[in-house]
C-alpha cells in the first residue's frame, strides 16, 4: 500500500517559518509534500524576463535548499493546477490538501475549481487565514455590511487587534515531517523564462526605519522606506511580524500603512467588480480624453515635468517607484492628460515588483477620485509644487532624469493651470451627465 501523504500548495507565502496553513500541514500526522505550481494560465501573459518570475524562482531555490537539509524536496510544477492535480493524485496517496486563503477573483475560481477536483478524489482541500490580521467579515460595520471608508475601518481593526492571536507559528520544529521524494528542481529555462537584471531589493524593518517612518517616507530621495511590499506580496515575509515590528513602535504610521494594505483588500473581496469599475458610479459619466500619444509619453518617462518623468523612468528600470511618487505620477495620468485610470492601473501591472491586485486598483481608484474613500476629484498635484515638497534639491529627480536640465529635455506636455482647468469641467460634467 502506498504511504498516505498531505500537500502543502505555496502560492502568496513563499517561506517555510510562520505559515499557518504550512503549520497545520506539519502538525496533521501525516508526511507532507510542499507544491509549488507555475501556473501556466498566468505565466503566459508575462514577458519572458519577468522579474518577478525570476524572484518567486530564487526563493523557491532557497526553500528547496533548505527542505534537502531535511532529506526532503520542493515539488515544483509547470502547468494548469487541475492537470497537475490530478497527475499527484494518481502518483501519490494523497488525503488532504492545505493552503492558505487568496482574495483575488482569479484566485477565488482557481479554488472553486480544485475543491471541486479533489473533492470527487475524496481528498479534502483545507484552507487557512495567512496573509493578513484580519480577512473577509472580521472587520465590518455593526449591521455587517463592509467598511468603505478607511478611518473607522483602521478604529476598529486596532480595536480588534487587542483580542486577536496574531503571533507566529512554529513550523521549524516540524520539519522531520516533510516527506521524502525525489524531484528535479525546474530552471527557469524550463518554464520559458529567463533571468531578469531587475532585482528585488530586501526588506528593511530596523528600529530606525519604523520609527522614523512617518518623517522619511514621503521623501524619494531618501532610503526612508521599509521595502517590505514585494515580500508581503510573495509572502517572504509572514504580515504578522510586521505587525509586531509595528506595536513595538510608539510611531502608529508604519502600522496604519499594513492597515490599509488589508482595507483594500477587504475592498476587493466584498466588490470584486471594482477591479474593472468605478467603485463610486457617479463617475462612469467621465469622458477621459485617453491620447495614445501622451500615454506613451507617461509610460516613458516624457512628460516634461522632472518629477513624474523620474517616477516612470525608475519604474522602468528598477520595478519599483516611490509611494510619494506613484501618487504623482497616477494624479498626472488622470487628472492633467484624462487618460482612464485602467489604464495606468494595467500598465503598473505590467512593471511593478510588488503588484498586488488589490492594492493596485484600490490605489489608482483613490487617486482618479473613483474609488472608495478617495481624494476628492478637485485634489489636483501640482507636480512642480510637489518638487518643492519633497525633492527640493533634486536628488531623486537627478538620479532617474539626468537630461533634465538639458536642450534635449522635452516640454510639458500639457500646461499645468490648463489641465486643472479642464480637468475640473470634465469631471464636473461627467457627473452631471451621470
Amino acid at each position: 500500500m502506498k504511504d498516505n501523504y498531505v500537500i502543502f500548495w505555496h502560492r502568496r507565502d513563499l517561506r517555510i517559518e510562520d505559515n499557518i496553513g504550512l503549520y497545520n500541514a506539519l502538525t496533521s500526522g501525516k508526511k507532507v509534500i510542499s507544491l509549488f505550481i507555475f501556473d501556466s494560465d498566468i505565466l503566459e501573459k508575462l514577458p519572458e524576463d519577468d522579474a518577478r518570475i525570476t524572484f518567486i524562482h530564487q526563493e523557491l531555490e532557497k526553500i528547496h535548499a533548505t527542505l534537502q537539509k531535511q532529506d526532503a524536496s520542493l515539488l515544483v510544477k509547470h502547468g494548469k493546477p487541475s492537470e497537475i492535480f490530478k497527475e499527484l493524485i494518481e502518483k501519490y496517496n494523497i488525503s488532504e490538501v492545505y493552503t492558505n486563503h487568496d482574495y483575488e477573483p482569479y484566485a477565488i475560481a482557481r479554488d472553486k475549481e480544485i475543491k471541486e477536483l479533489l473533492t470527487a478524489e475524496n481528498v479534502d482541500f483545507k484552507t487557512f487565514k495567512d496573509q493578513v490580521i484580519f480577512e473577509r467579515n472580521d472587520i465590518v460595520k455593526a449591521d455587517g455590511k463592509p467598511y468603505s471608508i478607511y478611518t473607522p475601518f483602521s478604529k476598529k481593526w486596532l480595536a480588534a487587534l487587542k483580542d486577536s492571536d496574531y503571533r507566529s507559528v512554529d513550523c521549524v520544529s516540524h520539519y522531520k515531517n516533510y516527506a521524502k521524494i525525489d524531484v528535479d528542481f525546474p530552471s527557469l529555462k524550463d518554464i520559458g523564462f529567463t533571468t531578469s537584471s531587475i532585482k528585488v531589493i530586501p526588506f528593511n524593518m530596523t528600529e530606525n526605519i519604523v520609527d522614523n517612518y512617518e518623517d522619511t517616507r514621503n521623501f524619494p530621495a531618501i532610503d526612508g522606506t521599509s521595502n517590505l511590499s514585494p515580500h508581503l506580496r510573495f509572502g517572504t515575509i509572514s504580515v504578522r511580524k510586521c505587525v509586531q515590528n509595528g506595536l513595538q513602535s510608539e510611531n502608529t504610521i508604519f502600522l496604519k500603512e499594513l492597515i490599509w494594505r488589508e482595507f483594500f483588500m477587504q475592498i476587493l473581496w466584498h466588490y470584486p467588480k471594482s477591479v474593472t469599475n468605478n467603485f463610486k458610479s457617479k463617475y462612469d459619466g467621465i469622458k477621459w480624453r485617453n491620447n495614445e500619444e501622451e500615454f506613451k509619453a507617461w509610460r516613458e518617462g516624457k512628460t516634461g515635468y522632472p518629477l513624474v518623468d523620474a517616477g516612470m523612468r525608475q519604474l522602468n528600470e528598477s520595478g519599483y517607484m516611490h509611494n510619494r511618487v506613484r501618487m504623482i505620477t497616477a494624479s498626472f495620468l488622470c487628472k492633467h492628460l484624462l487618460i482612464d485610470w485602467k489604464w495606468g492601473e494595467a500598465y503598473f501591472a505590467e512593471k511593478l515588483l510588488d503588484f498586488d491586485l488589490a492594492q493596485n486598483v484600490g490605489n489608482w481608484q483613490w487617486v482618479a477620485g473613483t474609488g472608495c474613500d478617495s481624494s476628492p476629484y478637485f485634489r489636483i498635484f501640482n507636480p512642480t509644487t510637489q518638487i518643492q515638497k519633497f525633492d527640493k534639491e533634486h536628488e531623486y529627480i537627478k538620479k532617474w532624469v539626468s537630461d533634465y536640465q538639458e536642450f534635449t529635455y522635452p516640454q510639458p506636455i500639457v500646461e499645468h493651470k490648463f489641465a486643472r482647468e479642464r480637468c475640473l469641467e470634465v469631471y464636473k460634467k461627467g457627473i452631471e451627465n451621470f
